[in-house]
């Protein structure tokens, strides 16, 4: 992906089974492109993943899509899968440590 790309959330739109995400991609002396990637309602429900981590979710799809196509993928509309969305949970849960842990380079 280019540095004069900007990717824009625009805003989503819940559906019966889906929540449907849209973004603009506006590339220098380029006419906007329009993206939509969805998410299944159940992955909301079952708490897969919170509402406010969606366009996040999102967002870093489409950046992946646009990098691995030299910001031109051939699909406007993407799909998030639950092991996406598994990986994403991953990569932004905090570590729990105990109220006792204490930091091993930490000297007393």
């Amino acid at each position: 992906m280019s540095q004069e790309v900007l990717v824009q959330f625009v805003g989503f739109e819940s559906k019966e089974t889906v929540r449907e995400y849209t973004f603009q991609v506006r590339e220098t002396a380029q006419e906007p492109r329009e993206f939509t990637l969805t998410i299944d309602q159940a992955a909301f429900t079952t708490r897969l993943l919170r509402f406010q981590d969606a366009p996040d979710v999102c967002s870093s799809r489409l950046r992946q899509e646009l990098i691995a196509n030299g910001n031109r993928p051939a699909e406007t509309h993407f799909h998030i899968s639950h092991a996406e969305l598994d990986d994403y949970r991953s990569r932004h849960t905090p570590v729990k440590r105990s109220m006792f842990h204490r930091p091993r380079d930490e000297e007393y």
